[in-house]
């Protein structure tokens, strides 16, 4: 029996027998339909489209119904058509306004077919659940449509209601909305597991899009990590952000999507290194510029401004905190400049460039004037950006270092253990742990050092642990022994650019190490899963995304156009109904065509697991706090009746 002060409370909400017994007759109901519909995907890296589309078109699912709907009725090309629609509803339309003779005719048609696909993907809800879905203001139309009988008079108001939208001129907007109500219905719960930014050319576009999300979280990737050390205002983490996007030409989102001012960034490049040619900075073009086109050369020279600021930045934060064992990254102290080499780890090489003119030889690391003007320039318009803070917040709230629901483990990087297995114990921030004890305590730290850095100032400055996830070698969200990023902008040697991964990478092919993960977080290797991102699966040389004997699914599939090249494809989905688990595997998204066509691609989705028994909303995490609800609403109802509360709002009487 819940306590009387929290039934009290609770009645507040419900301030009648009536209400608290509708509610808990809605919650029983609830955990006899079938659990919803889970997306997992992973590496999303700025590409916005690609990632819309995989959402609108639930990686596969929705021509799945459209095929079982109207496979045997209507054309290939109107089933094309009724998918493209759904998937991108503004072209569509426009491409249907130029070419079909009688569009009011076109959209009352496409309607009642809408209406079949609507119904056909909320199965899985209560009318109440499916309505909170549909868009305010037109939810009492679409709830009606989907819910009419084939009663003649029904059908009749059926006619009425769609043909009355159509004449009133709201025919596009009706399909539009309902185009997006049914993405949102096929997909109950999306998990990103790491890496929505850099790279790709709009992360500030997913974030929007997420944001206005139903149902989402997060597990943060070291892109993310890097992203929120700079919004706390960490130096070495904002000149990593800064010089990753300027290195893929993302002038739009840096300055137009998060406002942040580049223009001393800008100045102090041009005249540091206007003669210098920066010919191994040059930015990789992924994506053109709108708004923002900024010349490749400038670009260039912006880059390694930026890049010569990023490692001074990081060499003070190495020498600020020996316990995190970055020592051998130290390499501005490292380079004969007379020579023209840098010795990494006992090692010569030549460099590419020996151009240093902001490099003090007596002291490597210290920033000149011009480069911290630069610094405090980029740091004030991060921390004032208000999108930028906005989008951080939300990733703090829906995210974390990892993730159990459903009997699955989500996390992005890895969790470090040694040559034999075992879970490595690192030193951080006055504890040394490991294993999930470790992702724990980072979680911990990471929100403190955002939100409360008075408490952990003995350990360092805001932002100094998230730029050690970003790249240290028991990072649990990176898991390299190195980021060659030095190497790879000054040395030609390919040689000095490998990354080798931990041990991690290499036990996780067998099922002890997965089943060991899994007991350490509490689950059962006999139905649990591990969903893993972060290492791109190189499918074209024959990689499987399968690790561990079916524990563990490696879902980077290479999103980002800049490993497709690589990978083979264009990203994975995880897809978890109530019925089985499946891998969608993606091509290539083809973007809109100035005619107005586009080419959609359908995923090939392979089912990985056959559930014994169909899984119902009660078999689930959300399935045990609806249970709890359910009791605590069960209470409030008997309370009610034995007079221990009184009713708020009485029922009426007749």
């Amino acid at each position: 029996m819940p306590d009387l002060k929290y039934l009290e409370l609770l009645a507040d909400k419900f301030p009648n027998v009536l209400a608290a017994a509708a509610e808990y007759i809605n919650l029983k109901a609830i955990l006899a339909l079938p659990k919803g519909t889970e997306y997992f995907l992973s590496d999303l890296h700025g590409e916005h489209e690609a990632f819309i589309h995989m959402i609108r078109s639930a990686s596969g699912t929705i021509r799945t119904k459209i095929e079982e709907n109207y496979g045997g009725i209507l054309s290939e090309d109107d089933r094309d058509g009724l998918a493209s629609l759904i998937y991108n509803p503004q072209a569509e339309m426009t491409r249907q306004k130029e070419s079909n003779s009688d569009f009011n005719q076109w959209c009352v048609t496409i309607i009642y077919r809408l209406v079949t696909i609507c119904k056909s993907v909320s199965t899985k809800y209560t009318r109440s659940r499916v309505r909170g879905r549909l868009p305010k203001y037109l939810d009492y139309a679409m709830d009606e449509l989907l819910h009419a009988d084939d009663e003649e008079n029904r059908a009749h108001y059926y006619s009425q209601i769609i043909n009355t939208v159509v004449d009133s001129g709201f025919g596009e907007t009706f399909i539009e909305e309902m185009a997006d109500s049914i993405s949102r219905l096929a997909v109950d719960q999306l998990h990103i597991i790491g890496d929505i930014f850099d790279r790709g050319a709009h992360p500030d576009t997913i974030m929007d899009y997420l944001m206005d999300f139903h149902d989402v979280d997060f597990q943060w990737g070291n892109h993310d990590i890097v992203w929120m050390g700079a919004a706390a205002g960490n130096w070495a983490c904002i000149a990593n952000i800064i010089r990753m996007n300027v290195s893929y030409n993302n002038f739009d989102m840096l300055e137009v999507g998060y406002g942040i001012n580049l223009r001393r960034l800008t100045t102090f490049a041009s005249e540091v290194y206007g003669d210098d040619p920066c010919k191994k900075f040059w930015p990789h073009i992924l994506d053109r510029n709108k708004y923002d086109p900024v010349d490749d050369q400038l670009a260039a020279q912006m880059h390694k401004a930026i890049a010569i600021i990023q490692f001074k930045c990081e060499g003070q934060l190495i020498k600020a905190h020996p316990e995190f064992g970055l020592g051998k990254r130290l390499l501005f102290d490292k380079i004969d400049f007379d020579r023209g080499t840098v010795e990494i780890e006992g090692k010569t090489w030549d460099l590419s460039d020996t151009n240093f003119p902001t490099i003090n030889k007596n002291d490597p690391y210290a920033l000149s004037e011009g480069e911290i003007s630069v610094m405090h320039a980029l740091a004030a318009s991060i921390l004032n950006s208000e999108k930028l803070q906005k989008h951080i917040h939300f990733l703090f709230s829906h995210g974390a270092l990892y993730k159990k629901i459903n009997g699955n483990l989500l996390y992005h990087g890895c969790i470090p253990m040694d040559e034999d297995g075992e879970f490595i114990k690192v030193p951080i921030y006055g504890k040394t742990v490991g294993g999930r004890a470790l992702m724990d305590h980072l979680d911990e730290q990471i929100r403190a050092s955002f939100f409360s850095p008075e408490t952990v100032k003995e350990y360092g400055e805001p932002g100094d642990l998230m730029w050690y996830l970003w790249l240290a070698g028991d990072s649990p969200l990176f898991g390299k022994e190195k980021m060659t990023t030095f190497e790879r902008l000054f040395i030609d040697d390919k040689a000095s650019h490998k990354e080798p991964v931990r041990p991690y990478y290499r036990l996780i092919k067998e099922r002890g190490p997965c089943e060991k993960i899994l007991r350490e977080f509490a689950l059962d290797p006999s139905h649990s899963k591990i969903l893993n991102g972060h290492v791109p699966v190189k499918i074209k040389e024959g990689e499987s995304p399968v690790k561990g004997g079916g524990l563990l699914y490696v879902i980077d599939g290479g999103i980002s156009k800049a490993y497709q090249k690589q990978t083979g494809i264009a990203g994975y989905t995880f897809i978890f109904n109530s019925r089985f688990m499946a891998l969608a595997e993606h091509r290539p998204y083809s973007p809109l065509q100035p005619d107005g066509t586009q080419v959609f691609t359908t995923p090939d989705v392979r089912i990985v697991e056959t559930l014994p028994t169909r899984m119902m909303n009660i078999d689930t995490d959300q399935g045990i706090d609806i249970i709890r609800r359910a009791e605590d609403m069960k209470a409030l109802v008997e309370a009610y009746r034995r007079g221990v509360i009184k009713e708020r709002k009485p029922l009426k009487e007749e």
